[in-house]
């Protein structure tokens, strides 16, 4: 693990082998982290947070407690995460804090919110500026407030038109039943 000298590090938070937290940076006692991510400037992370493998969590977001964040997850600047549902300041909740998945390959855009409680499935595409409040499928390509599907993305985080090709990788895909599979 690399820090900078101005990041926290909390004692007895797992940091895995090549993961690198930058400028002014928190990571919590209890957190989970594992290797090759990258924590920009002004991120904190959590006593009960989960991350896997080459996640980059880009400035100024907040991982709070009950949030998981599987491998090749992308976490766009200034993105947010919640815990809990209804919040009072003059209300402890932490009792009811809502558990958040996040699936591997997954791309949460700069400014998105996400709303505690919902899982986003691999390889998903949330826009700049949307706000999640239901559960994403695999590969759906999120915008607006609320978050609605506007269509599809490949492994490679690139639109796939009428013809599913990923334009990049040459992947083909069809849509179940509902979902983008790979053929």
């Amino acid at each position: 693990m690399v820090h900078h000298p101005t990041a926290i590090i909390d004692d007895g938070a797992q940091i895995g082998e090549g993961t690198r937290v930058w400028h002014w940076a928190h990571v919590c006692a209890g957190a989970k982290i594992g290797k090759d991510c990258s924590f920009g400037q002004n991120v904190f992370v959590g006593n009960k947070v989960v991350i896997g493998n080459q996640v980059k969590v880009q400035n100024n977001v907040s991982i709070y407690d009950n949030v998981t964040l599987e491998d090749d997850v992308f976490c766009g600047p200034s993105m947010v995460f919640t815990n809990v549902y209804n919040p009072r300041a003059h209300v402890s909740r932490k009792d009811q804090y809502r558990d958040t998945l996040v699936r591997k390959g997954a791309t949460l855009g700069a400014n998105c919110t996400i709303v505690c409680g919902v899982t986003i499935h691999p390889y998903a595409f949330i826009g700049a500026g949307s706000v999640v409040t239901k559960d994403v499928p695999a590969h759906a390509l999120m915008v607006g407030v609320p978050a609605k599907q506007i269509g599809w993305v490949s492994h490679a985080g690139e639109i796939l038109d009428e013809d599913m090709t990923c334009p990049l990788d040459g992947r083909k895909y069809q849509v179940s039943d509902g979902q983008l599979v790979e053929i």
